[in-house]
């Protein structure tokens, strides 16, 4: 897939699947910044990326990111839509500070990952009522005991 992208600094490399096997890119940050304790910061990652029609640009955190920075997104995931592409649409990355002491995330520092999704638009067909057996809530199959 070829996908139009402009780089706010150069001296920064493109976004690039670190293994063969990667399904993501990482994400890396375009300035240092320090996060305080239970802030929350956008974070720029030096891209604006026109995102191919069917698709979606998705961001999740890196496996690492909570573990060694106490950063995690506050979202769990980012989605960026096709229409965020014009020339002031840098891509940012929500990034909250669930540590007791202020984090910092270096310039070039990989903090995130992304890739492309394929994805439907829906239509709805609405009717009057669901034919079918109701299968419960949450842990309705057995993954989750209340503690009530």
């Amino acid at each position: 897939m070829l996908v139009t992208i402009h780089r706010i600094d150069k001296t920064l490399p493109l976004p690039r699947h670190e293994t063969a096997g990667a399904v993501a890119f990482d994400l890396m940050v375009r300035e240092t910044i320090t996060i305080a304790p239970d802030e929350i910061v956008a974070v720029p990652v030096n891209i604006i990326v026109a995102t191919p029609p069917g698709y979606m640009f998705m961001i999740a955190a890196r496996s690492s990111l909570a573990r060694k920075k106490r950063l995690v997104l506050p979202n769990a995931v980012g989605v960026i839509d096709q229409d965020y592409c014009g020339p002031n649409d840098e891509v940012h990355v929500q990034l909250w500070n669930i540590g007791k002491e202020p984090s910092t995330v270096e310039r070039g520092e990989r903090i995130a990952q992304a890739m492309f999704v394929k994805i439907e638009r829906a239509e709805w067909s609405e009717i009057e009522k669901i034919d079918g057996e109701s299968r419960g809530g949450f842990g309705s199959t057995g993954g989750y005991v209340s503690s009530n």
